[in-house]
């Protein structure tokens, strides 16, 4: 391809006011994940851009209709695709890192011996507690196969879950409110949609245990943010292990930034060489079908 083409790499953050300026020139964008939000507004200002390719078969920040209104095909990856299977629990296995090193404090004990100094925080024993996961599909399944390794009780509820599904991976079906009132860690699992934005709130904060944790790697506004600073400042919950925020990346100033009682990570839930390898492939493949002329995968045909 690179025989064929010129390749250009931004690893920083664009604002849109960049992009319109920076990008202008292409007539091909490669994004990664919604690292990049490409909306109606920025569309209108790439006139030579001709092909954007994703990862899924969906960007919820990419204006599809804007794209195709403009000319502009979006070709997306293959999920079905062999070389997907070996990297699925790239998110999982990151989400149970996560738990781990929000429940034994190892963001702020790592910070502490960075500055010459010991210990100076209590950490909680999963063996024995009760995770509840909201979502039980592919990750929240895995979740729950490693929460028993852990010694953990498994509790769980979205909206459409059955009993038939629950026993099957040897977790309990819940109803929302028992799910946040009983659990030790509530771990997230669900994806984005107007159903769920804004599910976990002030109300579910409230309900759970002083001594409990929320983690969630899936989508920022699945969690009222305001909602859950404030119960992080106050102490109504123990912490929470964050992967996904509203913005990404947060600016630098907030809130989260700042409390100690919580782990961060950079959106690195899908992160690792063997997924990154199986995205790029299928963006080469992408790109070099529509340079012959033969566009595949196209999600706005």
């Amino acid at each position: 391809m690179q025989s064929r083409s010129e390749v250009t790499v931004f690893n920083r953050h664009l604002s849109e006011a960049e992009a319109a300026v920076e990008l202008r020139p292409f007539d091909v964008i490669c994004t990664m994940r919604e690292r990049m939000a490409l909306p109606r507004t920025l569309i209108e200002r790439l006139p030579n851009l001709k092909l954007i390719t994703i990862v899924g078969r969906s960007l919820p920040n990419l204006d599809m209709a804007a794209a195709g209104e403009h000319g502009v095909l979006v070709a997306h990856s293959d999920f079905a695709n062999p070389r997907f299977r070996s990297v699925r629990d790239a998110t999982p296995e990151l989400a149970w890192g996560l738990l781990i090193a929000t429940v034994r404090n190892l963001a702020e004990e790592h910070r502490s011996m960075r500055a010459g100094g010991w210990q100076t925080t209590t950490g909680m024993t999963l063996s024995g507690k009760t995770i509840g996961l909201l979502g039980l599909g592919r990750t929240g399944s895995r979740m729950a196969e490693y929460a028993k390794a852990f010694g953990m009780q498994v509790i769980a509820w979205s909206q459409n879950l059955t009993d038939e599904a629950t026993a099957a991976v040897g977790a309990r079906r819940v109803d929302k409110a028992t799910l946040f009132s009983d659990s030790d860690v509530v771990s997230i699992h669900l994806v984005l949609s107007e159903r769920t934005r804004g599910l976990v709130g002030r109300a579910e904060l409230a309900l759970m245990k002083p001594h409990a944790y929320l983690i969630n790697t899936s989508r920022g506004p699945i969690v009222d943010e305001a909602a859950l600073i404030d119960a992080l400042r106050t102490g109504r919950i123990a912490g929470a292990g964050l992967d996904v925020y509203d913005a990404e990346p947060p600016p630098p100033d907030h809130p989260l930034r700042s409390l100690r009682n919580v782990t961060l990570s950079p959106h690195l839930g899908y992160v690792t060489r063997e997924m990154l390898g199986a995205f790029y492939e299928d963006t080469v493949e992408a790109v070099v079908a529509w340079l012959d002329g033969a566009p595949i995968r196209i999600a706005n045909p």
